[in-house]
């Protein structure tokens, strides 16, 4: 998987539309092997990303859980740990 792809279910604050759509860019990106289309395939690059926002955020919305909501600043800080780990190779 891409690594800019975020987890984006179950924080506190909740998931904007900005980072489903940032996301859902990502996805596109990977998946088309575009990083910026051409014209001819700007209007199926936009609709694949639109679709895909929309996709993500009914996911999000139909999901259910009974644990408590993450925090963002905790588990950022994880993530920078684990990425330090990686770059000592440990």
């Amino acid at each position: 998987m891409c690594r800019n792809i975020r987890t984006l279910y179950h924080f506190d604050p909740p998931v904007t539309d900005e980072e489903i759509q940032a996301a859902a860019l990502q996805f596109v990106r990977k998946v088309s092997g575009f990083n910026k289309p051409s014209a001819a395939n700007r209007a199926a690059f936009d609709h694949a990303v639109r679709a895909v926002s929309a996709t993500v955020r009914d996911l999000l919305d139909s999901l259910v859980t009974t644990s408590p909501p993450r925090n963002r600043e905790t588990e950022s800080g994880k993530a920078r740990a684990r990425f330090a780990r990686r770059q000592l190779g440990g």
